[in-house]
């Protein structure tokens, strides 16, 4: 701010003859700082909310740039396919030396026939007017096409669901991290009043022991879920394609995640907006054309063709080129499969079953949407009711607490009670935080059977 404000002051008193150079000299220390902030190393810290985390996943991730390349080659193979439409021209080159010729008798006559030196230049063109290959490829070409997008989208919509779960597993042990760390604060405080009653008379040193044990339990719960934490991380690094050395901090808000895991319970699914289904109905159509495409195989193909000759022919090498004898012709080819010992019967029999067997796949998913949703619909209820349920033992939990430690340091209440009161505090607020976050996890795949999960 004081830098930028310096030189507004310069650029502003400075005369016109007198300002270009400041303006240079603005530039290019601008410059520089975005050279130097580009070259900041990765070892950096970087907050992800979980539409980050998906965004930068689908960017980054080597399977779904694979499945970019996949269309990529896709649209060469089909552009390499319908090349065959248009004319192919070719050139061919000879140059022979015949160091014996054939000879033949005509009339008991012997008579060697050619000339020492031959050469020819040709030039062929091909025009294919009905080819089946071809063909098939002009029609299935948009399908081929959508085949491999719909693979893609397929690969982005599995890849958002597992790192929506990945995110949802790492915040739940980093907030069981942070309860842990509330909870050892309140053993130590307990345990610091325990050992003060025990210095004064007032309990036996069994309270303090008692909370010493507590205290010691957290903190070795604590740094197992460091330890889990460390290895749900870098697994949701994997699945993002996420740098290892770059610290990775999850940015939440827990008042919107509670909004957020709320879903119309009364949708009804529709496996028309399934990629899966979507899927198999191209690869029905694909398989619709090559049913066609056999269909055709008893059917000639024609094509035109034509040549441009040009035959040098001499015995002196050096008078070779000397004397052209050109040539050319134009013509129509006709080629009619008759028969084939039954194979073309064959592997159109087998193209109408490969089509039959798709439309029972097709018959299969339907049923399986509705069972899917169904399962992932009951478990959405069933995590639905054991979060309202979690949430309000939390707040009992804590008022018991509460109560409890206020009693204890009256000496109404024995320690025992303190502590008992502690472990269901820390158990009602795992648990809140456990269900909730399942209760995400749940909805992402309610989504999912609904095909709502669209990229």
């Amino acid at each position: 701010m004081i830098r930028d404000f310096f030189y507004q002051a310069l650029i502003y008193h400075a005369t016109p003859q007198k300002r270009r150079p400041v303006l240079l000299l603005t530039a290019l220390l601008t410059f520089v700082q975005m050279l130097a902030i580009a070259q900041v190393p990765n070892n950096t810290r970087m907050e992800l909310t979980l539409d980050n985390a998906i965004e930068y996943a689908i960017k980054n991730q080597p399977r779904i740039q694979q499945s970019s390349l996949d269309e990529q080659i896709t649209e060469s193979i089909i552009r390499s396919r319908l090349a065959d439409w248009y004319p192919q021209v070719n050139f061919n080159y000879n140059l022979q030396h015949n160091f014996l010729l054939q000879t033949s008798v005509f009339g008991g006559n012997q008579v060697r026939l050619g000339v020492n030196n031959t050469s020819a230049a040709q030039f062929t063109a091909t025009q294919t007017i009905f080819n089946r290959d071809v063909l098939l490829a002009r029609r299935t070409k948009n399908n081929v096409q959508l085949q491999t997008t719909q693979t893609t989208v397929n690969n982005k919509i599995d890849l958002a669901v597992n790192v929506t779960r990945a995110f949802y597993d790492v915040l739940a042990t980093t907030q069981q991290i942070k309860l842990a760390d509330e909870n050892i604060n309140r053993l130590r405080r307990s345990l610091k009043d325990a050992t003060a009653q025990y210095k004064v008379g007032i309990a036996d040193k069994i309270d303090y022991k008692r909370a010493t044990i507590s205290l010691n339990n957290s903190l070795a719960l604590k740094h197992s879920n460091e330890a889990l934490l460390a290895a749900k991380t870098e697994y949701l690094k994997s699945l993002m394609a996420y740098p290892t050395e770059t610290t990775l901090t999850l940015v939440y808000d827990s008042t919107t995640m509670e909004s957020d895991a709320i879903v119309d319970t009364l949708q009804v699914p529709d496996y028309h907006n399934r990629i899966e289904y979507r899927l198999l109905e191209t690869q029905q159509s694909l398989l619709k054309a090559n049913v066609l495409y056999n269909k055709w195989s008893y059917l000639p193909s024609v094509s035109a063709n034509g040549a441009y000759n040009l035959n040098f022919q001499n015995n002196q090498f050096t008078k070779l080129y000397g004397t052209s004898f050109p040539n050319s012709y134009a013509g129509l080819t006709l080629g009619v499969p008759l028969f084939q010992g039954g194979k073309r019967k064959a592997n159109m029999r087998t193209a109408e079953l490969q089509l039959s067997r798709s439309e029972l796949d097709l018959a299969s998913l339907r049923n399986t949407v509705n069972a899917q949703y169904a399962q992932a619909l009951a478990t959405y209820k069933s995590s639905l009711a054991t979060y309202l349920a979690l949430k309000e033992n939390v707040i009992l939990a804590k008022e018991v607490y509460d109560i409890i430690q206020l009693q204890y340091r009256s000496g109404i209440k024995t320690y025992l009670e303190v502590i008992t009161s502690q472990a269901d505090l820390q158990a009602a607020q795992i648990n809140y935080f456990n269900s909730l976050y399942q209760l995400l996890s749940v909805k992402a795949d309610v989504r999912r059977a609904l095909g709502l999960i669209t990229y």
